[in-house]
């Protein structure tokens, strides 16, 4: 039971939360605050008949915690004075910072209730352990926000620290009087507050004003006698004064009902409610403590927070007049390719790891691998195709094999007009038109796999590439294999009997050698047929350790194994003939095709054993296309060269320059042939065994009235067989 004059007495006097909590727990009397901002009492379990007009503080670090929140710091350090009021303000705002995320706490400092002597230059020592957070959150009374103000002056941290300030701090003077350069930029709060009109000043002359509380006083008063008054409506129906109902029994929980339920305009204009925890509304008032005109120091307005922030950083000042906003991080942003490694335990401090090879920044704190046929763009934020690059026409290393092949094929082709035009002279048919022609064919075709080599890749380029890359070869080795294997055959065939052996007439030959160059061309159609021709583009052979550098190399789908099996057969065709070349290397000088053959093929031998070890040893090389590609036309182009000049040079020669050489010479039966042949053979062997050369045959003796002093060409197919 009590009555209305105490309830208004109550308004004016509980202010301890020890009392507050023994009046609800034992008599459950509703109390209404002016001035307590501790954020317990908003536990309403067990503080449910109390309520205030003033904010509590954790609206005051949820105000706190959006201020550093737009001024972009990621990183502060908290000092509480020891108690309730600084300890749970530091509480609330550490709390607030952990749900939100985004603001990380460097360190937690208390002031003692009796600092000892030096504590305060401590404090600051400690404070500049973590020099990144500059931003220090301050929940402390006027004389600890004095004496922290002044040891920082003391140590020569002016402008260093970046003070913000609960509404104990304010708009109070006292903490900052002869220390306005360290306090200067200094970011504090206070509750929205107005003078109340028509409380006069005390005295004519008097120097003192309303205190600041003088708003909330008056608020709480009328928020009870509002409480009182719908209470009486309600329960006394019109009578006049204290009905019975109120004046013996008035429940608490039925006037807490009425208290919080008020809602009327306060002696500043501003409304006067209560939540269901009995707090008012957050309304802060947001001031910055400025030096202007270079020794002018006072607070000035910059914002205000009804429970979302107004800022006006335009109006903020630091260090003397300078508007740029100070840093208080624990790291600076990384710069685009840098991914951040966060540090245990501090989401707000991170290491900047640039992102490496062939990855990019995927997000703030990864960095992922471009796709196989990517590469990271400059900035390492995203991922650019790879440029596509193949042989052109004007590098260097299709010059040297262009330019080897035109003069080939000008060549090849001069030779080739001078046999039809001499086709009946005896040098072109001793030569055999027919297997001359196929193997001068042969030739052109191996000058000529340069322009394919090194054009475009296209389906159409990749196809003769396969056709004619093997083919010219086998044309010429072909054809150089039935030719020594036809004089072996024949000198093998002397020596048993005087018949000639079969297939060694001109459309035989022919024959034979098609034979072989279809099975080339055999196996080229089963390749298509396996695996048809298309292009490729291979991002493996210039993907170097700088992504700036790698290259795709398009190019047409033959693997090193795939070009080997298509040379393969001509160089099996090439080592056959090797072999007949020496085997026939006994045969006499006027028999003039055995050793320019033989000369031919060890030559290209040596071509081509200098080939294998340079194409293969390059094949991780970041060069591998042009070295290769070069590699093989400039072996072909050899190869031909060396067919082209060993064997028919000399004949060109002759026919243009000395025609008198040119002549039909008497024919001679294959066995007259075969004779000499056998003779001179066993000249050889004897001379050996006759002392200081000492030898005349009984071959040179029976022949020296037949022999003519100039070189005779004999053609097989000429002989009378």
């Amino acid at each position: 039971m009590f009555t209305a004059c105490h309830i208004s007495a109550w308004v004016w006097v509980w202010q301890r939360i020890e009392l507050t909590s023994f009046l609800s727990l034992s008599f459950q009397i509703p109390q209404i605050s002016y001035a307590s901002t501790a954020p317990e009492l908003s536990d309403n379990t067990r503080y449910d008949f109390f309520s205030r007009v003033v904010p509590p503080d954790s609206y005051q670090a949820q105000a706190m915690m959006d201020i550093v929140t737009a001024m972009e710091w990621n990183y502060v350090s908290t000092l509480a004075s020891e108690g309730n009021y600084g300890e749970s303000g530091v509480e609330a705002f550490v709390q607030i910072s952990r749900e939100t995320g985004g603001v990380c706490i460097a360190q937690s400092l208390k002031i003692p209730r009796e600092p000892k002597p030096g504590e305060f230059d401590k404090i600051i020592r400690r404070l500049l352990e973590t020099s990144n957070a500059r931003a220090i959150i301050m929940f402390a009374n006027e004389d600890d926000i004095r004496r922290v103000l002044d040891a920082a002056k003391r140590n020569n941290q002016t402008g260093h620290f970046l003070w913000v300030g609960s509404d104990s701090w304010g708009s109070k003077i006292s903490p900052v009087v002869g220390q306005e350069r360290v306090a200067e930029g200094a970011i504090t709060i206070l509750p929205k507050r107005a003078s109340v009109d028509g409380l006069e000043k005390v005295g004519r002359d008097s120097s003192y004003e309303q205190e600041g509380k003088v708003q909330f006083v008056m608020d709480a008063v009328y928020a009870m006698a509002h409480a009182l008054h719908h209470m009486h409506r309600k329960l006394c129906h019109g009578y006049p004064g204290l009905c019975p109902r109120m004046a013996n029994s008035i429940d608490g929980k039925e006037l807490l009902g009425h208290i919080r339920a008020v809602n009327f305009n306060g002696s500043a204009g501003t409304p006067v409610v209560f939540n269901e925890n009995g707090d008012a509304p957050g309304r802060y008032d947001i001031f910055q403590y400025q030096i202007t005109n270079g020794s002018t120091a006072e607070y000035r307005v910059i914002g205000s927070w009804t429970n979302k922030l107004n800022l006006k950083v335009e109006a903020m000042r630091w260090k003397t007049g300078d508007p740029s906003l100070p840093a208080s991080v624990c790291s600076l942003p990384c710069r685009a390719g840098e991914r951040k490694k966060v540090v245990k335990g501090v989401p707000c401090c991170w290491h900047c790891e640039r992102c490496e090879g062939y990855h990019y920044q995927a997000s703030e704190f990864m960095c992922e691998l471009c796709p196989y046929e990517m590469r990271p763009d400059a900035n390492r934020t995203g991922c650019v195709a790879i440029p596509i690059i193949k042989l052109e026409w004007n590098s260097p290393w299709a010059v040297v094999p262009v330019f080897l092949s035109m003069l080939g094929i000008i060549a090849t082709s001069f030779v080739i007009v001078t046999f039809v035009r001499y086709n009946d002279t005896p040098i072109v048919r001793a030569s055999g038109r027919e297997m001359s022609y196929v193997l001068l064919t042969g030739i052109f075709l191996c000058y000529a796999i340069t322009f394919l080599m090194i054009a475009a890749p296209d389906v159409g380029v990749c196809s003769l590439r396969r056709i004619f890359l093997g083919l010219g070869m086998c044309f010429s080795y072909a054809a150089l294999l039935t030719k020594t294997n036809r004089i072996h055959r024949i000198f093998e065939q002397g020596k048993k009997s005087v018949t000639a052996p079969r297939f060694i007439s001109p459309a035989s030959q022919l024959v034979i050698t098609f034979s072989l160059i279809s099975v080339q061309l055999l196996g080229v159609f089963l390749w298509f047929a396996v695996d048809p021709p298309h292009t490729v583009v291979d991002y493996g052979e210039q993907r170097t350790q700088d992504p700036r550098a790698a290259r795709g190399v398009l190019k047409c789908d033959i693997s090193d194994l795939s070009l080997i099996c298509s040379l393969g057969y001509s160089i099996l065709l090439m080592v056959t003939c090797t072999v007949y070349a020496i085997k026939t290397r006994g045969v006499p000088e006027t028999f003039n095709e055995a050793k320019p053959i033989g000369f031919t093929m060890y030559t290209t031998c040596i071509i081509w054993l200098a080939f294998i070890p340079i194409f293969f040893g390059t094949s991780q090389s970041a060069e591998r296309m042009y070295i290769q590609t070069t590699t093989l036309t400039i072996s072909l182009s050899l190869s031909a060269s060396v067919s082209l000049g060993m064997l028919y040079m000399p004949k060109v020669y002759i026919i243009l320059f000395h025609p008198e050489q040119n002549v039909p010479k008497r024919k001679r039966s294959f066995k007259a042939i075969v004779t000499a042949a056998t003779m001179s053979g066993k000249l050889s062997q004897k001379g050996g065994d006759r002392p200081n050369g000492e030898v005349k045959t009984e071959l040179c003796e029976s022949m020296e009235t037949n022999t003519s002093s100039k070189t005779t060409y004999v053609s097989y197919s000429n002989h009378a067989i």
